[in-house]
């Protein structure tokens, strides 16, 4: 499994114009759990909504635009809810009701479960893992990507 993603991440990132070096992607792969600066600029440049220098400049370009949850820090542990509001805003996602009214995390994890991009045994403050944060953006890219 680690391999069919790690190959299909390394795809889409030789065909994308903003690539992050394969030594970036191999450690994204090997942690446990991401922070919000790393997840901030993995989703941004997949998404081609910012080639950001620094993880920490993704990180602030996502939070000045509220696509990430109040308070968060860069070096915060990201969880599924925090990462599934970064992708509805920086995809661009329109999502249901609650999602319009409220912008808030849980109902982004949920308009993103209901669309089969979060999948399996899952739950909103689950922390993300590299393979978590690469194979969610696999997902989204495959359904949302140009």
């Amino acid at each position: 499994m680690r391999k069919l993603i790690f190959s299909l991440i390394l795809a889409v990132a030789v065909m994308s114009a903003h690539t992050q070096s394969a030594d970036w992607i191999e450690a994204l792969l090997s942690q446990d759990s991401v922070n919000y600066a790393d997840a901030a600029l993995l989703v941004l440049e997949a998404s081609d909504t910012l080639a950001a220098p620094t993880a920490v400049a993704a990180f602030t370009y996502a939070t000045e635009r509220g696509w990430l949850p109040r308070n968060s820090g860069a070096d915060e542990t990201a969880n599924l809810s925090g990462l599934s509001l970064l992708i509805m805003g920086a995809f661009d996602i329109k999502g249901g009701l609650f999602y319009t009214i409220t912008k808030s995390p849980h109902h982004a994890y949920r308009e993103l479960t209901y669309r089969n991009i979060i999948q399996g045994r899952a739950y909103p403050l689950m922390p993300v893992s590299g393979d978590l944060l690469l194979f969610t953006v696999n997902r989204v890219l495959a359904i949302y990507g140009d």
